[in-house]
């Protein structure tokens, strides 16, 4: 049991940063190789805005996530839509933009390691245990989670209840007939790029309270958000989250009855066995 409820409390960050990877994907077409990094920055502000202002980081959320949905919007922008303007299909633009945000991630991680050096850095944030079941549990972890299931059910009633939720999922599902209908497919693609930066700098404030980190790490994360996309289906937010359960329990539970260093190799095997057995994800149907 708690393994369990472990891998459940590890996986709503996981679903945050695989929400903000298939929105980017699903509705604006760019895979988004930076995510990462745009993760390890926001576990940077958080830690700045806490050590040097104070900040709680769970309001820390409030400063650090519109800041990344500015810098995202600006991103998308500059640097990708003229991208999208110039493709000629699909493929031209995943290809293009996969090498443009290939690039972004050298670039932010550069930054990163020229202002912070390339040292581990966390903060004591909520460290007291939380009893669940008979089990303690940090309740940085409690907390974080907590935050994490409210932001993914503001952006489902976002999504699912609002008119400009249902003109963005228009654009994901068919952009060319969404702008027949008067729906400004730029600028929702743009808002849906800078909306899944947001959630991911959202993701990286709340795993800070529980995480070390580092200027160099942000692959990692940038891997398993494109796991848990692949496993859940590309551009399927519930897919995203039911992926994001079954990592995040795979993880504790090799780190707990194995080894911690083959949490990794757990993830891609998990990875290679969706790609042989259900590469359309988990949600999806198979191509007729």
């Amino acid at each position: 049991m708690e393994v369990l409820i472990t891998g459940v409390l590890l996986s709503g960050t996981y679903a945050l940063i695989a929400m903000g990877l298939t929105l980017q994907y699903g509705v604006s077409r760019i895979m988004n190789l930076a995510t990462g990094e745009t993760l390890v920055a926001a576990c940077f502000g958080a830690f700045w805005f806490y050590t040097a202002l104070n900040v709680n980081p769970v309001l820390g959320v409030l400063l650090v996530a519109p800041l990344a949905f500015v810098l995202n919007w600006a991103i998308y922008a500059l640097l990708l839509e003229p991208l999208v303007k110039r493709a000629k299909n699909r493929g031209q633009l995943e290809v293009d933009s996969i090498l443009s945000t290939f690039g972004l991630m050298f670039l932010f991680q550069g930054f990163m390691l020229l202002g912070f050096g390339g040292e581990y850095f966390s903060y004591t944030f909520l460290s007291t245990a939380f009893v669940i079941m008979d089990h303690p549990f940090g309740l940085n972890r409690v907390v974080a989670f907590a935050a994490a299931v409210v932001i993914a059910g503001v952006l489902y009633l976002f999504l699912n209840h609002t008119r400009y939720g249902t003109a963005i999922r228009a654009v994901a599902v068919d952009p060319v007939s969404a702008g027949l209908v008067a729906i400004d497919v730029s600028r929702a693609s743009a808002f849906a790029f800078a909306l899944g930066g947001a959630l991911t700098a959202a993701a990286g404030v709340l795993l800070s309270t529980f995480y070390t980190f580092n200027a160099s790490m942000g692959v990692i994360f940038t891997m398993k958000a494109l796991i848990i996309v692949i496993m859940g289906g590309v551009g399927d937010v519930r897919g995203a989250v039911l992926a994001a359960l079954i990592l995040g329990l795979a993880e504790t539970a090799v780190a707990t009855y194995l080894d911690p260093g083959l949490t990794l190799a757990a993830t891609y095997l998990l990875f290679v066995v969706t790609l042989l057995f259900r590469p359309q994800g988990i949600f999806g149907r198979a191509p007729s």
